[in-house]
C-alpha cells in the first residue's frame, strides 16, 4: 500500500506540471491511470481479506440435481462444516477456504457418500463425480496423495463389502460364530499388512500414510495406537516424520503424543500381570490389571466394596451371546445392590473384542496374550468360560462351574 500512495503521489505531481505532457506522454497517463486504478483494488481486496492465503474445491457432479453438496474439514476434534451448495442441474461448485500452514483433510459429501482428499497449499482441486457412484467413481486433480488417498477409500470399500457378506451368510446360518470371526480377522489382518508395507512404511511422511492409520470399519478404528505392538510401530513411523517436517503442527503434535502413548503403553502390557508371591494370601485374589476398549487400566482391587463377578470368557465362541445374556439379566437385577462384573476377554482378535465389549455395560479388558495368558495357571482354567465370585472384601469366595448356580452365589454376598 505504500508504494501505490507514493506512485500516486508522483502520478498527482506530474499532472500538475502540464508544460510536461506531450501528446505521446498523455496517452501513457492513461494507461497508467488506468493500472494505478487496478492495482489500488487489488491492494484494497487483499488488505480487506487480511493478506489470508485461499484453495480452491471446484468440479460439477452430474446427476445430482437438487442435492446439497457440503464442503468439510476433517478437524481433530471431528467433522467440521466449512461450506455447502444446492447442486444445479449442471451439477457444478467452487470452495474457497483458508490455506493450512500444514497438509490437512478435507472431503466432499453428499447424504452419506464421502470423497476424502488432502489440502496442503494454496492449490486448486478439481473433483468431478457421478451421484450415483459419487464416493467411488470419481476423478480428482493429479496429486499423487489424493491419489493414494483415493486408492485406500477404494480398498476400505471393498473389504467392507467382504464383511457385509460374511455378515449376511452368518445372519442367514450359513457360517458358524467362529467361522464369520476368523474370517472376518483373516480379511482385517491381510488390508492392514497391504496397507502398513504400501502406504505408511513406503512413505511415512505422506499424509496418505497420516489418512491410513485412522481408517474406519464400520465404526472401528482399524488400527490401534494404544494397545497392538504393531499398530503403535506404524503410528511411531508417521509421527516421527510429521514431527520433522511439521513441528508446529497441531494434527503433528496430536499423532506424536499418540504414538508416546502407544510406546508406554505396550511397555507396561509386558509387565502387566505382576504377582505378588504374598498377595494371594493377603487378598485372597490375584490382582488383574488390563485395559479396557477406551484404553485405560481398569484394576480388579479397585472393584473392592462390591461383589464381582469374575469372567474370564472369548467373544468368538458359539456359547457367548447366550453367556452375555446370562450375565446381562443378573447385572439388571443386581447392578444397584452392589453387584459388578469384571470381563476378561482372551479373544485373538482386538478388533473384535472392541466390537463386541462396546455396548456391554460391565467393565470389559482384555489380555492381549490370550491363551499364553499367566492368568490360566495363576487361576486355575483351562476351558472357557470360568467364573469365579469374589466378596465386597476382595476376598475370593466361589469358583462357579455351573453357572445356573452362579445367581445364587452371588445373592449370597451381597
Amino acid at each position: 500500500m505504500y508504494i501505490l500512495i507514493k506512485i500516486a503521489q508522483s502520478y498527482t505531481l506530474y499532472l500538475s506540471k502540464p508544460y510536461l505532457c506531450t501528446d505521446f506522454c498523455k496517452i501513457e497517463l492513461k494507461i497508467m491511470k488506468k493500472t494505478l486504478f487496478l492495482a489500488f483494488i487489488a491492494a484494497l481486496i487483499t488488505a480487506c481479506s487480511g493478506n489470508k492465503q485461499q484453495f480452491i474445491v471446484e468440479g460439477q457432479v452430474d446427476g445430482a440435481n437438487g442435492k446439497t453438496l457440503y464442503f468439510e474439514q476433517a478437524a481433530l476434534n471431528g467433522i467440521l462444516l466449512a461450506d455447502s451448495v444446492k447442486l444445479g442441474s449442471g451439477g457444478s461448485f467452487k470452495f474457497y477456504h483458508a490455506a493450512p500452514e500444514a497438509p490437512d483433510f478435507y472431503r466432499l459429501r453428499i447424504e452419506d457418500k464421502i470423497i476424502n482428499f488432502c489440502v496442503d497449499s494454496t492449490e486448486t482441486i478439481k473433483v468431478k463425480a457421478d451421484y450415483a457412484k459419487f464416493a467411488t467413481d470419481y476423478t480428482i486433480a493429479d496429486s499423487d496423495n489424493n491419489l493414494k488417498i483415493k486408492e485406500l477409500s477404494l480398498k476400505l470399500a471393498d473389504l467392507q463389502e467382504k464383511v457385509n457378506r460374511l455378515n449376511d451368510s452368518y445372519n442367514a446360518n450359513k457360517i458358524s460364530n467362529l467361522l464369520f470371526n476368523d474370517s472376518v480377522d483373516r480379511l482385517v489382518n491381510a488390508y492392514k499388512e497391504e496397507v502398513k508395507n504400501k502406504y505408511i512404511y513406503a512413505a511415512p511422511n505422506t499424509p496418505y500414510a497420516y489418512h491410513a492409520l485412522f481408517q474406519r470399519l464400520g465404526q472401528i478404528n482399524l488400527f490401534d495406537p494404544l494397545n497392538n505392538k504393531d499398530d503403535v510401530r506404524a503410528f511411531g513411523a508417521v509421527a516421527t516424520s510429521f514431527n520433522n517436517l511439521y513441528p508446529h503442527s497441531e494434527r503433528a503434535k496430536n499423532i506424536y503424543n499418540i504414538a508416546i502413548k502407544g510406546m508406554r503403553n505396550i511397555r507396561q502390557a509386558d509387565t502387566s500381570i505382576e504377582v505378588n508371591k504374598n498377595e494371594l494370601a493377603e487378598t485372597g485374589i490375584i490382582d488383574i490389571e488390563l485395559r479396557d476398549i477406551d484404553g485405560n487400566i481398569r484394576k480388579l482391587s479397585d472393584l473392592t466394596g462390591k461383589v464381582v463377578v469374575l469372567d474370564f470368557t472369548a467373544y468368538q465362541t458359539d456359547y457367548s451371546a447366550d453367556h452375555n445374556l446370562l450375565l446381562r439379566e443378573m447385572y439388571a437385577k443386581y447392578a444397584d445392590k452392589g453387584m459388578e462384573i469384571y470381563q476378561v476377554s482372551l479373544d485373538s482378535s482386538e478388533h473384535y473384542w472392541k466390537t463386541a465389549a462396546d455396548k456391554l455395560p460391565w467393565v470389559c479388558v482384555r489380555e492381549p496374550r490370550g491363551a499364553y495368558s499367566d492368568l490360566l495357571n495363576l487361576y486355575n482354567f483351562q476351558s472357557l468360560p470360568a467364573v469365579y465370585v469374589i466378596n465386597r472384601n476382595n476376598e475370593l469366595s466361589a469358583r462357579v462351574d455351573n453357572l445356573n448356580t452362579l445367581e445364587e452365589a452371588v445373592k449370597k454376598l451381597l
